[in-house]
């Protein structure tokens, strides 16, 4: 039995992608599975949002998953699970809309990232 292959959707350059909690409870309800995970929206601009677009509804109808590939802050690759995707036309061009599934340890860094952040910075006392 082979491994299906995930359709990609990858980063090339630029900053790795703010993933922030999605404001709405419902969209949780798109996931089941054996882990735990919790759904976050990143945008990011494009010059070929179409294409994309195009190939993440070909994956998914064949039943294949789609990843986000991008960069994290040390430069090393990572991928997320991505659950729902959509074009927007903003004044700077086109971008991306993506809703990510992120594991829970993930989301537990980043929020120790985003506190010890808080602790250096001058405007928090």
């Amino acid at each position: 039995m082979t491994a299906i292959e995930p359709e990609l959707i990858t980063i090339i350059e630029g900053p790795t992608p703010e993933f922030r909690p999605t404001p709405v409870d419902w969209v949780q309800s798109v996931l089941e599975g054996p882990t735990d995970k919790l759904v976050a929206v990143c945008n990011f601009r494009t010059g070929n949002g179409e294409d994309i677009i195009e190939r993440c509804r070909n994956a998914w109808k064949d039943g294949r998953p789609v990843r986000l590939d991008f960069p994290d802050e040390m430069r090393m690759r990572q991928q997320v699970d991505v659950v729902s995707i959509r074009l927007e036309q903003l004044e700077a061009g086109p971008a991306l809309m993506l809703w990510v599934a992120l594991p829970l340890d993930v989301i537990e860094e980043m929020e120790e990232m985003d506190d010890n952040d808080e602790d250096d910075d001058p405007f928090f006392p």
